[in-house]
């Protein structure tokens, strides 16, 4: 939930270790337990009222189809074929007319 790294959690229980002191740090743990309890159910709650993860699957798979498509258009390969193959064609009809290389 939070991008809280191993040096800032110590720093963090130290300081609250210092400002609550050794007696009542149980007590606040538990009730900052109770209350992020308290704000994920509600945060799901409102997930699933507003449908909100339906959306997202449905965003994901769209996201796929579009993807799929893009690499099922992709005409560079069928135009890096025709380009050689133009080319090897010019080649061809200028040693066939004579005409030098540049």
């Amino acid at each position: 939930m939070f991008n809280i790294g191993f040096a800032e959690l110590i720093l963090l229980l130290l300081v609250a270790f210092l400002v609550v002191g050794p007696k009542d740090l149980p007590k606040v743990a538990r009730w900052l337990g109770r209350c992020v309890k308290y704000i994920r159910r509600m945060i799901r709650e409102v997930r699933d009222e507003l449908g909100l993860d339906e959306i997202m699957e449905e965003t994901q798979s769209v996201q796929k189809e579009i993807d799929s498509t893009l690499r099922e258009s992709d005409l560079s390969a069928d135009l890096k074929t025709a380009s050689k193959e133009l080319k090897k064609n010019l080649d061809e009809i200028k040693k066939e007319s004579g005409v030098k290389k540049p």
